[in-house]
């Protein structure tokens, strides 16, 4: 097998760009780094292009048997230096096994609302990556079908919300719309939108939660636009009793998620 050396070999000089949303965008791959990520990717039939591992650096005998298991499966290994794993990685101490994956983003016409699934989940124009890697996470725990992010959202796929996502971007749906596919696609399901307003009159534990639901979480300094505000079958608030006006989006979403599961398992 051949050992790269060099940190300007072509190949890691590709997948080390991955760092930037437009060569993301541009490849449709990005980059999951660490042994948790790696294993959660292959454990789940993810689209894996290549396999890095640095031998010098990949001293856990689990993380040893990812790299034996990928080569099993027929996936491409790639066997680096330790300087050259170290360009890639965005770690300060990192563990020497990372791959390099194919983005997956479902049409909005193929979203179905399977019976065992919680819900679904939309979120306008989030911008925080570690937000919505965090959302994904919470999302996979209650057992939600997946995430659309609508409008000029962040890149679900950048490195801090693959982190963050603790390796529910490979088992969580993506769908990404324009507000006005989305509000077309809605209208013709028969899907209840329960948004989630500061300005609601109903209690977040006062709604119904009948399936098939998507929850509408908005931005946390813009709110819900009017459209989508109208757009909901219902909204609902969280009650703020010291000086904060909100919660972040994130913590949001997830006492939703566990309302809804609450009432799903109480019916």
């Amino acid at each position: 097998m051949t050992r790269i050396t060099n940190p300007a070999n072509a190949t890691i000089k590709a997948y080390r760009a991955l760092r930037h949303r437009k060569a993301r965008a541009e490849s449709g791959l990005f980059l999951a780094e660490g042994i948790r990520l790696v294993a959660e990717a292959l454990q789940l039939g993810a689209p894996i292009e290549a396999l890095i591992h640095a031998p010098d650096l990949l001293d856990s005998p689990f993380g040893q048997d990812i790299v034996s298991q990928a080569r099993r499966a027929g996936v491409r290994t790639l066997e680096v230096s330790a300087e050259v794993f170290e360009s890639l990685s965005a770690k300060e101490n990192p563990t020497g096994l990372a791959a390099v994956v194919r983005q997956r983003w479902l049409p909005l016409a193929a979203v179905s609302f399977a019976p065992e699934k919680l819900c679904w989940v939309a979120l306008d124009s989030p911008q925080d990556t570690g937000n919505i890697g965090t959302i994904l996470r919470t999302c996979d725990a209650v057992g939600a079908e997946g995430v659309i992010v609508l409008g000029n959202a962040a890149d679900p796929y950048d490195p801090n919300s693959v982190r963050a996502s603790m390796g529910a971007i490979f088992s969580q749906k993506l769908v990404r719309a324009s507000y006005s596919d989305f509000l077309t696609w809605q209208a013709a399901t028969a899907a209840r939108l329960i948004g989630a307003s500061g300005a609601a009159q109903t209690d977040y534990r006062a709604a119904d939660y009948s399936k098939p639901l998507i929850l509408l979480m908005g931005s946390e300094r813009e709110g819900l636009p009017i459209a989508l505000q109208t757009a909901c079958t219902a909204l609902v608030r969280l009650p703020m009793r010291g000086r904060c006006d909100s919660l972040n989006v994130a913590v949001a979403c997830g006492v939703l998620l566990y309302t809804i599961l609450s009432a799903t398992e109480a019916s």
